[in-house]
């Protein structure tokens, strides 16, 4: 990737103008995102948002060109999004199709530009994008009341577009991916393939595909006062059924700790009913919760995914790696989902969940005086004390980006104190229920799930590897749970 400095003079020379105050957002596994002010030849100054491609083999630079093209369509159907300014693919680099330059919206693009395999310039539209301050802040308490109605016609709109419009825009099986990235990341996890397994058996008869954004939900929506601003992040869009958007708008991920289920700010008969009004084909409540299971099972997937990323040493960073303890999170979303989970209501019955009750760790726990084999402190007080000291004197003297890495850092720490103290134990709990079922390990349980050996014991499976995510849970995020 070229240096900061490198950017700003290639910005400027293809945009034509001066380039300042550029700085980095954010750094994801496929993209990077800046802010700056363009001056151009005339003396204006335009706030931009730069998006640079790591490389071909990430997302494709052609993958660009299908971005634009879905911006545009997108502003001609009256979808809120940022003006494309300019976007464009370097020649030296093959994209998928082996075309090489582009541009567009009064700027040119294209080869020898030095912004990297592909990249884009939009508006910076003013708004917030942080889903905690968006739902809880008093701020936005008008803008929460008008997001329901908002999304259900943007998702309208987004779904009007003519997918063979958009060139490069493919159609995406959602059953193919899951397994075979958990396969390529060598990891086991049985409530996963449960969930691929339920999807599979349940799956729905193929709808008319249409053009589906793929990520649509709070932290890709830029909200003002009055509500939706702009519908960001179009990177995943692909042809499908328009009820993955919805589903996906309305899964528990994504309500980041509100109570409503459409995003954590509204109802979902609500949702259906702007979405239909708007000129939306009808969902049946059915078809909705296919997808919302199937937006567990692939958000539990991408945060191994980007858990993977960090111990391969792509991009290591403490929250990559604390992101690989949030896949229990939505296991847990998705036992809820289907019944599974204990004290969740569904088609098993309150009476029927077992008696799962956290085990009692502490009887188990040494002593505060007790001696430890390498003397005091113990391993458990030096992990206290460093995550005192974060929540001490590093957050109260950093802020911005540094403090946040820092609160991340300070709950990796208290769960590494919540294992060192209840993992023994758990660890049998979760070894008895394998027992129980006549495995012998994690391996064999999820082999058989996926070849369908288990399908006759559905009930019994998806309770006990309910009852060990909520004992994941304990560990991970305990305030994730129901009180």
């Amino acid at each position: 990737m070229p240096t900061p400095e490198e950017t700003a003079q290639a910005l400027g020379r293809v945009l034509g103008g001066t380039v300042h105050d550029l700085q980095r957002l954010s750094g994801g596994a496929s993209r990077i995102t800046s802010s700056f002010d363009l001056r151009t030849v005339e003396g204006a100054l335009r706030p931009l948002i730069l998006q640079q491609d790591r490389g071909a083999g990430i997302v494709g630079p052609g993958r660009v060109r299908t971005e634009a093209a879905l911006l545009t369509a997108a502003a001609a159907r009256g979808v809120p999004v940022p003006a494309l300014v300019a976007w464009g693919i370097d020649e030296d680099v093959d994209d998928d199709d082996g075309a090489g330059g582009g541009g567009g919206a009064g700027a040119p693009g294209g080869g020898g530009s030095g912004l990297g395999s592909g990249w884009i310039v939009v508006e910076r539209i003013a708004g917030e994008t942080i889903p905690r301050k968006i739902l809880r802040d008093p701020e936005w308490a008008a803008a929460r009341a008008a997001l329901t109605a908002q999304c259900g016609n943007a998702l309208a709109a987004i779904h009007s577009i003519d997918p063979d419009g958009i060139e490069g825009l493919v159609p995406a099986d959602p059953l193919v991916e899951p397994l075979a990235v958990l396969d390529a990341l060598a990891e086991v996890r049985p409530a996963i393939e449960l969930g691929a397994r339920w999807l599979s058996t349940n799956r729905l008869p193929a709808e008319r595909p249409v053009t589906v954004h793929g990520d649509f939900r709070l932290g890709n929506l830029l909200v003002g006062p009055a509500g939706l601003r702009a519908v960001l992040d179009w990177e995943l869009a692909h042809r499908g059924d328009p009820a993955e958007d919805l589903g996906w708008l309305c899964a528990p991920a994504w309500r980041f700790g509100g109570g409503a289920k459409v995003g954590g700010f509204g109802a979902v008969p609500d949702l259906l009913a702007a979405y239909e009004a708007a000129g939306g084909e009808a969902i049946e409540p059915g078809r909705l919760h296919w997808w919302q299971v199937y937006a567990m099972v692939k958000w539990a997937v991408i945060c191994a995914m980007q858990a993977s990323s960090h111990l391969r040493g792509v991009t290591r960073s403490v929250e990559l790696a604390a992101i690989g303890r949030r896949v229990c999170e939505s296991e847990w979303d998705l036992f809820v989902l289907l019944g599974l989970a204990p004290d969740a209501p569904g088609q098993l019955g309150h009476g029927d969940a077992p008696d799962v009750a956290a085990p009692d760790a502490a009887a188990d726990a040494p002593a505060p005086d007790a001696p430890a084999p390498f003397g005091r402190p113990s391993g458990a007080e030096l992990v206290e004390a460093v995550r005192e000291y974060l929540e001490g004197d590093v957050m109260e003297q950093s802020e911005g980006g540094a403090r946040f890495r820092a609160r991340i850092a300070r709950n990796v720490l208290s769960m590494v104190e919540r294992e060192l103290r209840l993992g023994p134990s758990l660890v049998h709990a979760h070894r008895e229920r394998l027992d129980a079922l006549g495995f012998d390990s994690d391996s064999a349980l999820a082999a058989a799930i996926r070849s369908g050996a288990c399908d006759d014991e559905w009930p019994a499976v998806g309770r006990a590897l309910a009852a060990s995510a909520r004992d994941q849970l304990l560990v991970a995020n305990p305030s994730y749970l129901p009180t």
